[in-house]
């Protein structure tokens, strides 16, 4: 089957990890059917790529609602804004994807919309704005950021969703899950290396799965092995623990000695934000890296092992 073939968790019974969201999912869909009201307003917070998005949908096919989704940093223009919520229906699910990206004029129509069901229109003659009636919608907005969203809005939502990164095992499973559901063929010593490639995001493993089923079918196989696994890695430059280029280059460059954000920032030829607010995230989390009061970054005994690992494996490589 072709790579690009759609596969989508239509049920929240076929969702892997986050048992506790999945819990308050559960409880507030039981809810919903037994009173016969629209899903609670919900808004779903952490890190990209752990399955937000995926869970709205459930959400939307469990409760057999229409689905309007709408990107935060998409919306230039008020006009197009008011149309989406004008657009839904009862029971509908309007679902707002990095929804701390909004403009604050805008997240304070969201405000009015959720409590008096109305957005105002703008007078264009400078009059009075005229005020339109909105169906009884459910909103559920995610996001990675949530102390940029206003906080009367946050108030506002019934249920606040905190996902968490996934386990390995977890990762397998998805893993496992996805290549079924696509039919694709892998040996069984392949999901749990790629979920230790994963950094705990679901997207990263999916990524790193179609990555190892374009080599395997590149080589004219049927099913991937740990060779495809390895190729896949090597072209898209990911080592053992799924570090990207750039990460590996910040620990070769650390490995020299602490260095302060601006500094490594120059030698990567990369703006100090993104290395401290991308680059640096994972190396913290999986305790590669440590920053010291002064703001030195420098290798914890695991990153220097992990630097030496990397560099024998490449010298046995030549």
């Amino acid at each position: 089957m072709s790579e690009g073939k759609e596969f989508r968790p239509n049920s929240l019974s076929h969702l892997i990890g986050q048992d506790h969201v999945r819990e308050v999912v559960s409880t507030a869909l039981d809810y919903s059917f037994q009173e016969r009201v629209p899903f609670p307003h919900s808004l779903m917070l952490g890190p990209p790529g752990v399955g937000k998005t995926i869970l709205a949908r459930v959400i939307s096919e469990e409760t057999a609602s229409g689905f309007h989704e709408l990107l935060g940093s998409a919306v230039t223009s008020p006009a197009e804004f008011f149309a989406v919520l004008m657009r839904a229906t009862d029971l509908d699910i309007v679902f707002i994807d990095e929804i701390h990206l909004l403009d604050p004029t805008h997240q304070h129509t969201l405000l009015i919309a959720i409590d008096e069901r109305k957005i105002f229109l703008p007078n264009t003659n400078g009059g009075v704005p005229q005020a339109i009636n909105l169906s009884n919608f459910t909103l559920i907005g995610a996001t990675t950021d949530e102390h940029r969203l206003i906080r009367p809005l946050v108030d506002r939502f019934k249920l606040l969703l905190r996902f968490d990164y996934y386990s390995i095992d977890q990762l397998a499973e998805i893993v496992r899950t996805r290549a079924k559901g696509l039919g694709w063929q892998l040996q069984s010593d392949v999901p749990g290396p790629i979920a230790q490639r994963s950094k705990g995001v679901p997207r990263l493993a999916i990524r790193l799965l179609e990555s190892c089923w374009r080599v395997c079918r590149a080589s004219g196989d049927h099913a991937i092995t740990q060779r495809h696994l390895e190729r896949a890695c090597m072209l898209g430059q990911i080592d053992c623990l799924g570090l990207d280029a750039t990460e590996q280059s910040y620990l070769r460059i650390l490995s020299d000695g602490p260095l302060r954000l601006n500094m490594l920032a120059s030698m990567l030829g990369l703006p100090a934000k993104t290395v401290s607010s991308v680059t640096e995230t994972y190396l913290v989390r999986s305790g590669l890296i440590t920053k010291d009061k002064n703001g030195l970054r420098m290798l914890t005994g695991k990153g220097m092992e992990h630097v030496e690992v990397s560099k024998s494996r490449k010298e046995g490589d030549r």
